[in-house]
C-alpha cells in the first residue's frame, strides 16, 4: 500500500540523518513509482545498487526515467499529464537530487490521493 509522505518532514529526516533517510527514501519512492506505472521492473533496490555502481551518473537516467513512469501513472489514471523528465534531470546536475525528491514525492502523493 503506498502513502502520501509528507515532503517536508522527509527533507528534514534526510539533513538530520546525513543522508541515510534520502537513501530509504530513494528507494520506496523508487518502488512506490514502479507500482504506480504498473512497471515492475522499476524498482528502487536495483536503482540505487546502479547509482552506486556507476558512482552517482545513474542519477541521471533514474531522474528522466522516474519522470517518464510518473507520466505514464498519470496518463494512466486520466490526470493531466506533466512529464517532468527533463527538469529532475537538470535539478540532479546542479546537485538539487533532494528536490528531484520531493518534486516526485509530490506527484506521487496527488496520485494516491485520486486513487
Amino acid at each position: 500500500m503506498i502513502i502520501q509522505r509528507n515532503i517536508v518532514l522527509s527533507i528534514i529526516l534526510t539533513l538530520v540523518t546525513c543522508g541515510i533517510y534520502g537513501i530509504y527514501w530513494f528507494i520506496v519512492l523508487t518502488n512506490e513509482v514502479g507500482v504506480l506505472s504498473r512497471d515492475d521492473s522499476f524498482t528502487g533496490g536495483k536503482h540505487f545498487l546502479l547509482c552506486l555502481i556507476t558512482c552517482g551518473i545513474w542519477t541521471f537516467i533514474w531522474a528522466y526515467q522516474v519522470g517518464q513512469h510518473v507520466a505514464h501513472a498519470q496518463r494512466i489514471r486520466g490526470q493531466i499529464i506533466s512529464d517532468n523528465s527533463i527538469l529532475y534531470v537538470i535539478l540532479n546536475f546542479f546537485g538539487l537530487t533532494i528536490v528531484t525528491y520531493a518534486l516526485v514525492q509530490n506527484d506521487v502523493n496527488n496520485l494516491v490521493q485520486e486513487a
